[in-house]
C-alpha cells in the first residue's frame, strides 16, 4: 500500500511538547514532525536540504529511506538519531522532544568508523566504557555481540587485518553493544562486495527478528532498491532539492524473502517506477544546464563499458538485466547509468537504458575520437565549463585545488567533496581537459592522462 507522504506523524501526544514529561511507552520510538534543515554556505546564504519532513518509527519494524543522491537521506537519519539538530520542527523519542543524542539509539556508518589503533574487542569495549559499565558487564556484552555477528576468534585483530565485511561486522557489534531500541544504518553495505552484503543483510534481519533482544526497530538509508525490498517493512521514498518525502510504501511480502520470488520482483518494479524520475531522470539537467549537478560515482571505463554493452545489444536493454549480466550491485549500476545520461550518452525511458547517437559515436570512434567526444560532452556540464573559464582567465592556465573544492562545497554541500573531486578529475583527465599536479595542488588545462591521480587532501 502506498500512502501520501505529507502526513504520517503519530497522533498528538501531550507529553511530546514537554521535555520533562514522562516517556509515553505507546508513542513511536522515534518521530520527526515538520522537520526542516538548512546549512550555511561559505559565501553567505543558506541551503535548504530538508523541508517539512514527517516520519515516525514504530516498535518492531524496519524502515528504509530511499532516494536519489543529495535528497537528504543521511540528514534525515542523523536528525532522527539526534546527531544533527533540525533548523525547524521537532524530533521525538517515545513522545518526548529529543534534545541531543539518545542513549537508546545507535548508528552504523558507511565508512565503518573503527579506531585503527584498537583491536576488535577494544573498539567494542570503548563504547561500553563510556557508559560506565562494569568489567563483568563489558566482558559479557562483548562476548554476546561478537557471537551475534560471527566474529568469534577475531577479538584481538586490528581493523587493518580485517576485510571490509568483517570491519562492518565490528561496526554492527559495537552498535548492538549499547542495546539500542533503534539501530540506524547509513548505507552500511555499500563498501563491501555483493556476496558479503547479502550475508550481512540476512544477519541484520535475523538479529532484528529476535524479539528477546534489541534493536526493536531498524532505520536504514540505502540507494539499492533490491536491498530495500529485502529488508524493509516500510519504504520511505524521498525527492530532492529540498528533500521531501514523496511516498511511504508498505512492504507486506512475507519473511523470509526470496529475491527470485515473482512477488518480490514485482515489488522492486513498483518501487523503481515510483523513483525513476529521480534515480534515472528522463530529462536530466545536463547540456547547457545552469545548475551544477553532482557527478555520479562512476569511472570512465565503467561508462564506456556500459555504452559498449548496449551497442552489442542493439542499443537497448533493461536496467535490471544489465545489473544481473555484468554482476554488479544494482545501486552502482544506477550510478553508471546516471553518469552516462548526464553526459547525454544514453536515455532512460522507464526501466530501459537506450544508447543515444552521441553514445554510439563514442563507441565507434578510435581512441583519440573517443577522448574528443568525451571532452565535448564534459564541457556541456557547468562544473567543467566553470573550471575551464577560471583556468583560461590566467596566463598559466591553472586552477588552485582550493578553488575547485570550495566550488563543490558551495554548490553541493551535502555531497562528499573529495569523492566528487576524484570523479571530476578522472573524467577530465580522460578527456584531456585538465590534469592535476598533486604536489602543487594545481589543476592545469590539458594533459595526456598518463599520471595517476592521488586523493585530494
Amino acid at each position: 500500500m502506498i500512502n501520501p507522504a505529507a502526513s504520517n506523524p503519530s497522533a498528538s501526544n501531550p507529553s511530546a511538547s514537554n521535555p520533562s514529561a514522562s516517556v509515553d511507552r505507546n508513542a513511536p520510538l522515534c518521530e520527526l514532525r515538520h522537520v526542516a534543515q538548512e546549512f550555511a554556505l561559505p559565501g553567505g546564504g543558506r541551503l535548504r536540504v530538508l523541508d517539512d519532513v514527517n516520519l515516525c518509527v514504530q516498535r518492531g519494524e524496519i524502515v528504509a529511506i530511499l532516494g536519489p543522491s543529495g535528497c537528504g537521506k543521511s540528514t534525515v537519519l542523523r536528525a532522527m538519531a539526534g546527531l544533527v539538530p533540525p533548523t525547524a520542527g521537532t524530533v521525538y523519542s517515545r513522545g518526548v522532544p529529543l534534545g541531543g543524542i539518545c542513549e537508546k539509539f545507535a548508528i552504523v556508518f558507511q565508512s565503518f568508523g573503527l579506531l585503527p589503533w584498537m583491536t576488535v574487542r577494544e573498539n567494542i569495549e570503548s563504547v561500553l566504557t563510556a557508559l560506565n559499565k562494569s568489567k563483568a558487564e563489558i566482558d559479557l556484552k562483548i562476548e554476546e555481540v561478537i557471537g551475534l555477528v560471527g566474529l568469534a576468534g577475531f577479538e584481538s585483530a586490528y581493523p587493518r587485518e580485517l576485510s571490509g565485511g568483517m570491519k562492518q561486522r565490528v561496526g554492527i557489534a559495537r552498535a548492538l553493544a549499547v542495546d539500542p531500541e533503534v539501530l540506524f544504518m547509513d548505507e552500511p553495505f555499500s563498501q563491501v562486495d555483493p556476496l558479503t552484503a547479502e550475508s550481512l543483510r540476512s544477519e541484520v534481519v535475523k538479529i532484528w527478528a529476535d524479539g528477546k533482544r534489541n534493536p526493536s526497530s531498524v532505520v536504514i538509508v540505502s540507494h539499492d532498491i533490491k536491498e530495500v525490498a529485502f529488508l524493509a517493512s516500510r519504504v520511505v521514498i524521498m525527492s530532492s532539492k529540498p528533500g521531501r518525502i514523496r511516498a511511504i510504501v508498505e512492504n507486506t511480502l512475507p519473511r523470509p524473502r526470496d529475491v527470485r520470488d515473482p512477488r518480490f520482483l514485482q515489488f522492486v518494479d513498483a518501487i523503481h517506477d515510483l523513483i525513476r524520475g529521480h534515480e534515472m531522470p528522463d530529462a536530466p539537467a545536463s547540456a547547457g544546464s545552469g545548475r551544477m549537478e553532482p557527478l555520479p560515482e562512476a569511472a570512465v571505463t565503467e561508462v564506456i563499458g556500459l555504452l559498449e554493452y548496449l551497442q552489442s545489444r542493439n542499443g537497448r536493454e533493461d536496467v535490471f538485466k544489465i545489473a544481473s549480466e555484468i554482476g554488479r550491485e544494482y545501486g552502482h549500476v544506477i550510478q553508471i547509468v546516471n553518469a552516462a545520461e548526464l553526459l547525454d550518452f544514453v536515455d532512460t525511458p522507464r526501466r530501459a537504458v537506450v544508447l543515444e547517437p552521441v553514445g554510439l559515436d563514442l563507441v565507434l570512434a578510435d581512441p583519440d575520437g573517443r577522448k574528443r567526444i568525451w571532452r565535448e560532452q564534459l564541457l556541456k556540464l557547468k562544473m567543467f565549463r566553470d573550471v575551464e573559464q577560471v583556468a583560461q582567465s590566467n596566463d598559466k592556465g591553472e586552477v588552485d585545488l582550493e578553488i575547485l573544492l570550495s566550488t563543490i562545497v558551495c554548490n553541493m554541500p551535502h555531497e562528499n567533496y573529495e569523492r566528487v573531486f576524484q570523479t571530476f578529475l578522472g573524467w577530465a583527465r580522460y578527456g584531456e581537459l585538465f590534469d592535476y599536479d598533486h604536489d602543487r595542488e594545481i589543476l592545469t588545462i590539458g594533459g595526456g592522462g598518463e599520471s595517476q591521480a592521488k586523493p585530494a587532501e
